[in-house]
């Protein structure tokens, strides 16, 4: 059965993780009507837990948002499955398109559809990807600490993610794959903290019993590995914006694309905002929720400032309800004085 959507919310809010969810129960409990459009694909999905989340460390990604999906609902607030094809401007604000055809108008857009992570087209990496094929040392490193972990050279951090999991194992390999090799001071930080470094190309990712046992070279010799660290790229989703002349521009890391705002989440289109992954891509699970908080706190307190000023306006009004009685009183008054 199709879910239901009504005709107009205060807020749509496309993308359903932490971000977004969060953004949502801000605004239920601020009594705004508010819309999840989750499309389903998280990019954690493959995680085995969340970790460095209070209260949270270790809970499966899907039990998380299924939590927070109920909460949002207990609130009043509405989260439906569907992904966005078009969002564009109407009179009343802005007019969402699903790609069933189901359209939705909001006063405000919220968008919090995280990322996707490009990574290197190595055979067997991909397969391996969230359980042994890791990019964040904070999200994995207790997982392998004291184990041999290896770090592939895919964009301009990987010198310093080497440098942050040798944080967590003394037995780091960084292997410059396609690359060249680290010279100057980055090869310096790296001999000085013991890691080793293999200026060959990685044929492919090997593995036995559903886990990672090492790293094939291009010349047919396998270093033995635990892990393999890699820096993907990350690619905001977010074309659906392109109508509403809103496109993902390179991050100033050099690590992807993003939508730029600013510190409180505007992007430069008036009434469309952004938080979590989708603009901060380094963003953990705590910094987007928190993140979604926020904005959602601050289009709230928009929407306030629009409606006072409205009702300003209206009280203002000769046509007023108001004024018109005050009208009628003076009116009898001159009446009443032969005026």
């Amino acid at each position: 059965m199709t879910e239901q959507l009504s005709n107009d919310y205060d807020v749509v809010v496309i993308g359903g993780g932490a971000a977004g969810l969060n953004a949502a129960l801000m605004l239920a409990r601020a009594r705004r009507s508010v819309v999840v459009i989750d499309a389903g694909a998280p990019r954690n999905a493959p995680a085995a837990g969340v970790h460095g989340l209070l209260a949270f460390d270790g809970t499966s990604p899907a039990e998380l948002l299924e939590r927070g999906r109920a909460e949002v609902r207990g609130y009043g607030g509405e989260v439906l499955a569907g992904e966005v094809a078009t969002a564009s401007r109407d009179r009343s604000g802005f007019a969402v398109r699903l790609a069933d055809d189901r359209t939705v108008r909001a006063r405000r857009l919220l968008v919090t559809t995280g990322l996707v992570d490009e990574l290197p087209d190595i055979p067997g990496l991909r397969d391996r990807w969230g359980e042994d094929v890791l990019h964040c040392p904070y999200c994995h490193g207790w997982e392998f600490r004291d184990r041999a972990i290896g770090v592939l050279a895919t964009g301009p951090m990987s010198v310093h993610r080497a440098l942050l999991f040798r944080q967590w194992s003394a037995d780091v390999v960084f292997f410059a794959h396609t690359t060249a090799p680290p010279t100057g001071e980055e090869a310096e930080k790296l001999a000085a903290r013991g890691v080793s470094v293999v200026d060959r190309e990685v044929a492919a990712v090997e593995t036995a019993e559903q886990r990672l046992t090492g790293v094939r070279l291009a010349d047919g010799t396998t270093v033995a590995r635990e892990a393999l660290v890699v820096s993907p790229r990350m690619t905001a989703r977010a074309g659906f914006l392109a109508e509403l002349g809103l496109r993902p521009v390179e991050h100033p890391a050099g690590v992807g694309e993003h939508i730029p705002c600013d510190a409180a989440g505007r992007t430069e289109v008036p009434g469309v905002w952004v938080a979590g992954n989708v603009t901060e891509l380094s963003a953990q699970v705590g910094n987007a929720a928190a993140a979604g908080a926020a904005t959602a706190a601050r289009i709230n307190a928009e929407l306030v400032t629009e409606e006072t000023e409205r009702a300003v306006s209206a009280r203002r009004s000769p046509f007023s309800p108001e004024n018109e009685a005050r009208n009628c009183e003076l009116v009898l008054g001159e009446r009443r004085h032969g005026l």
